[in-house]
């Protein structure tokens, strides 16, 4: 692949990225741009500058500029903008190139997209990104749909990236990573309503000892200290995700009462901003608990 770009250079664009430069067993494009919407914004834009020097990436200014002749182009931005990403770029995309969603979305929210990627003669790929970028980076584990899935796996597994095909329709791979976020960040919302209130009321101790006994194969003081952390340092992408989550049942037909209740656990942590050193359970509580929870 002579050249690549991407639509958002956020952290999992960022991960890729350096993957794709530091494995000696992965094909490293010749050329790598990015459109990011921070580049306009002046109190944005240093930083994006900065990342993409760091990595030797071509930082656009406008979607036409990183997007010429490019043979696949990774759409990296968060849930709620994916189908703004896709309907600002469509235009620029040349006939035959890779479009690969790696968006958090609803198979409607992917479909949308799709139509508009594909009436400008470009390929759409469905694209699940199955957990978080950080370590594996480039190796993340991804779960591919659409048309032309095999001929992406290919491309995909040329720069040394981890891939299967969940089918041949777009809307496949999403479904399974939405229904998989009911659990994951479902199970996140839920550590921090169980024990966010075993803190303050002084029992965290005897409720993880109790779950303990009750399921003995999970170390659950470990677990609901990087359920907080996710929360944390992520949980406003989470709750954009929740969202189509959310949409994804009602699609189907059934109730997303768990999955709006994890919408607004995940937003009200992220929301906080919190930055701390500190990877105790214990730590990680109070420092949500010293904010207004409400």
């Amino acid at each position: 692949m002579s050249a690549i770009a991407t639509i958002g250079f956020g952290e999992a664009a960022q991960a890729f990225v350096s993957g794709w430069k530091s494995e000696n067993g992965a094909a490293s494009p010749a050329r790598i741009s990015t459109f990011d919407i921070k580049v306009e914004d002046p109190s944005l834009r240093g930083d994006l500058l900065q990342a993409c020097s760091d990595l030797g990436v071509d930082c656009a200014e406008i979607p036409e500029q990183a997007l010429t002749d490019a043979g696949a182009v990774f759409s990296l931005v968060t849930a709620d903008r994916a189908l703004e990403a896709a309907t600002r770029v469509a235009e620029f995309l040349d006939t035959d190139t890779l479009y690969l969603d790696c968006n958090s979305c609803s198979p409607a929210t992917k479909a949308a997209a799709a139509k508009l990627v594909e009436a400008a003669g470009a390929i759409y790929v469905d694209v699940a990104v199955m957990s978080p970028v950080h370590p594996a980076r480039h190796r993340t584990p991804l779960l591919i749909s659409g048309s032309q899935a095999d001929r992406a796996q290919r491309v995909l597994l040329d720069l040394g990236m981890k891939v299967e095909t969940a089918g041949d329709e777009v809307g496949q791979a999403s479904s399974i990573k939405m229904l998989r976020s009911v659990m994951i960040k479902g199970f996140e919302a839920l550590t921090a309503e169980c024990l966010l209130a075993a803190r303050r009321a002084g029992v965290e101790k005897a409720v993880l000892a109790s779950l303990q006994a009750s399921d003995p194969g999970m170390d659950w003081t470990a677990r609901a200290a990087y359920n907080l952390e996710r929360m944390m340092a992520h949980g406003k992408r989470r709750a954009a995700e929740m969202q189509e989550v959310a949409a994804t049942l009602r699609e189907l037909g059934l109730p997303d009462r768990m999955a709006s209740a994890t919408t607004d656990w995940q937003r009200q942590i992220g929301e906080l901003d919190i930055r701390t050193e500190e990877n105790s359970l214990e730590a990680r509580a109070d420092a949500i608990l010293e904010r207004n929870l409400t």
